[in-house]
Formats: structure tokens, C-alpha cells, sequence
């Protein structure tokens, strides 16, 4: 545990975001005052549906879509769950499903309950930096695709990934396309007005809204079977009485981001970018995971060879430094992260992988302070590593 009156320094912005103060008091109303049920006819009821429906356009906005195709759910999780089941029900006839090796377990793990439905389910490999190889890919994807989901950026080494190419391979076979962009929403430019993308998955606890609250874009024209069924919410698509304090917090946030979308890009990035130099500057034998030149800019993944992650961040932590040894979904596996197995990064850097992901709050007291405690920290574990001592024997 972090020593009394340690000032917390986030760095695990790809596991979850701080609510912005601008988005806390946005929805503030909907929790005490406004806390009608939207599809109430009296007036008190009614009037929420007006504010749904202006948040349903700022979410709209910042993806370059109109607001009829975005419909609100609870996460990221459930956004890619009912964009997946949707398309395996639209095609019947079609009993493939072509997803990367490097997806959140959001859609690997659906890929292996739809194996078990009788589903055939390839998982498309990467190279060393985490890039998909877009030939075998296209050899993939046939006349017997439904669909094919891959994620707009990595939640563990930042990757972004040509979402459009591997649209454009989709739609060559008659497959839908799916993306889970859950990382790069609000950190990347989106338009899906001028996009072949036919869904696309995001969360708000990504992006300064609290959890519980997401999105999914369905294109127009796209048949779209729900997930939950229930009454009329969502034009039909997913029933249950609206989450309306949160729903306002997401447009909020989309808001915002558009707002601070080229911060991201040159601020952060800058932060971003010195905290990897410093590191490289002061601590050997380490590397950079993923491909350094088409990623995140707030996202760096360093591997510390020859010691373990869990004991790195631990020693942080008695700083008050947050960081990640990967998805925070699989938090608590001893196993290194499949993204990295799938890359073949070294047992001995993989192991010793750590993520750091910045945001908007993060300062540049906060990167001084991490480039001031790091060092130390792995010299004390490399000390005491069995490994490394007999690598350097």
C-alpha cells in the first residue's frame, strides 16, 4: 500500500479515466432532479428523452456519425458482444468469424463460446511489433465470413490498426466489419461518415465518464438483431429504462474530447514520449513493445527484462504510482498477456512488461516523479533476480 499522504500518479488511463469534473456536473441533475423516466408520457418523464437524444448527438459527433446510429449500452464489453451475436444471426448461412490474435477478451472470449456453437473462429496472426499481417488476413476472410472483428487500437501496446483496409477485405466477401475502438475514441481522429466500418464499439469509463455506460455504432442500412430484449429503448435495439445520468455524462465526455482531441496528439504524446526516453536513458536492458511509430499517444508498453511485472508495479506502488502489467481484464493471471505471447516477445521481457497510459490530467511533475523512482526500483529487483544475475554471469 502506498505511505500516508502520497499524492496518487495515475498512469493506468487504459483501464479506466477519471470523471472529468465538467462531465460530473453535467449529469449531476439526472441523479437527484431529473430523475424522470424517459419513456414516461407526463411532462416531469417525457422531458429526459430531449436530453438523451442531445448526448446521443455528441457522441455522434465526435465519431463522424448521425444520431440515429448510435445506440447506448452498458460498456464496451456489451457493445461488442451484441455487435458480434448480431452479425452470426443476420448470416446464418455464414459460419465464420475472423478476428485478430491481439482483441480484448471482450471478443476473444465470445469467439470461443461461438466455437462451441459449432462456429468456425480464426484468429489472424501478428509479427514481433504487434502489426497484422493484412495477407493472411485476405486469405482468411471468404465466402463464408459473417464477419470480421478487429479492434481500431490495442489496449496494451497502443497499436492502431488499418481498420479501413481490413473493412474494405470484409465487404470484398460480403462481411460485415466490427471494430472495437474502445482505446482509441477521443485519442484519434474518427470518421465514420467516410468510413465502410459497419459497427464500432467504445466505453465511457475510457474516456472521462463513468463506468457503466457505453455506445455502439451501427451503420445504416446494416440488419441489426438486439442483444437484450425488452421494451422499445434505442429504437428497438436494446431494451431496458435508459442509464440517463450516465448517457448525459458520455455526450459530455464526446464533448470534451473533441474539444481536446489535439492535446492528445501533442501534449500528451510529448509526456508520453519523454517518460520513454527518460527510462531509456537511465534503466539497460529493456524494449519497447509494439509498433512505435502507429500507436496510441498516450500509451508506452516497456518491458524490463530478466524481472517480473507484479513486483515492479508493487515497489511503484508504495509510491503511489499506478501503472499496468497489461489488460486490466486479465489482472491477476500469472500467465504473460496473450498480446505479447502472440507477438513472441521473450519469456524474459515479457514477463517484465509494463504498461503506462497517460491522459489529459496526467502532468509533467507527475512523468519527473516516475523517471525519479523507476530507476531504483528495478535496480533493487535485478539485484535479487536469480535471472538476471546468470544473465550477466
Amino acid at each position: 500500500m502506498p505511505e500516508e499522504n502520497i499524492k496518487t500518479v495515475y498512469l493506468d488511463n487504459n483501464a479506466t479515466t477519471a470523471v472529468d469534473p465538467e462531465v460530473f456536473e453535467a449529469m449531476k441533475p439526472f441523479l437527484c432532479d431529473l430523475y424522470g423516466n424517459a419513456s414516461s408520457i407526463h411532462t416531469f418523464g417525457g422531458q429526459i428523452a430531449a436530453h438523451i437524444e442531445k448526448a446521443r448527438g455528441h457522441v455522434a459527433e465526435l465519431l463522424g456519425a448521425v444520431p440515429s446510429e448510435i445506440m447506448f449500452t452498458s460498456c464496451g464489453t456489451e457493445s461488442d458482444n451484441a455487435a458480434i451475436f448480431s452479425a452470426v444471426q443476420i448470416c446464418p448461412k455464414r459460419r465464420k468469424v475472423v478476428v485478430s490474435k491481439v482483441e480484448h477478451p471482450a471478443v476473444l472470449n465470445v469467439g470461443k463460446e461461438l466455437e462451441r456453437k459449432g462456429y468456425r473462429v480464426v484468429e489472424v496472426p501478428v509479427d514481433s511489433c504487434g502489426r497484422i499481417d493484412l495477407e493472411s488476413l485476405q486469405e482468411l476472410v471468404d465466402d463464408n465470413t459473417a464477419l470480421v472483428s478487429v479492434m481500431w487500437a490495442n489496449n496494451e501496446i497502443g497499436n492502431i490498426y488499418p481498420v479501413e483496409k481490413i473493412a474494405e477485405i470484409a465487404h470484398k466477401n460480403g462481411a460485415l466489419f466490427h471494430t472495437d475502438a474502445v482505446q482509441s475514441v477521443g485519442k484519434v481522429p474518427i470518421n465514420l461518415a467516410k468510413s465502410k466500418i459497419d459497427m464500432l464499439s467504445l466505453s465511457g469509463h475510457k474516456l472521462h465518464a463513468p463506468k457503466g455506460v457505453g455506445a455502439l455504432y451501427v451503420r445504416r442500412g446494416v440488419r441489426f438483431r438486439p442483444f437484450i430484449i425488452g421494451g422499445h429503448q434505442e429504437r428497438g435495439r436494446r431494451g431496458g429504462t435508459e442509464n440517463t445520468a450516465s448517457i448525459i455524462a458520455l455526450g459530455k465526455a464526446c464533448e470534451l474530447a473533441r474539444k481536446y482531441m489535439d492535446f492528445e496528439n501533442s501534449e500528451v504524446k510529448k509526456m508520453r514520449d519523454r517518460l520513454e526516453a527518460g527510462v531509456i536513458a537511465s534503466i539497460s536492458s529493456i524494449r519497447l513493445n509494439g509498433d512505435i511509430e502507429n500507436r496510441l499517444p498516450n500509451t508506452t508498453s516497456i518491458a524490463f527484462e530478466y524481472i517480473e511485472g507484479e513486483s515492479i508495479l508493487m515497489l511503484l506502488d508504495r509510491f503511489g504510482i499506478c501503472a499496468s502489467s497489461g489488460s486490466a481484464c486479465t489482472t491477476g493471471s500469472l500467465e504473460p498477456s496473450h498480446v505479447l505471447r502472440a507477438m513472441g516477445v521473450p519469456y524474459t521481457a515479457a514477463h517484465g512488461s509494463i504498461r503506462f497510459s497517460l491522459s489529459r490530467f496526467t502532468t509533467d511533475a507527475e512523468i519527473d516523479f516516475v523517471l525519479e523512482k523507476l530507476p531504483p526500483v528495478i535496480e533493487r529487483l535485478r539485484e535479487i533476480s536469480p535471472f538476471w544475475n546468470s544473465s550477466k554471469a
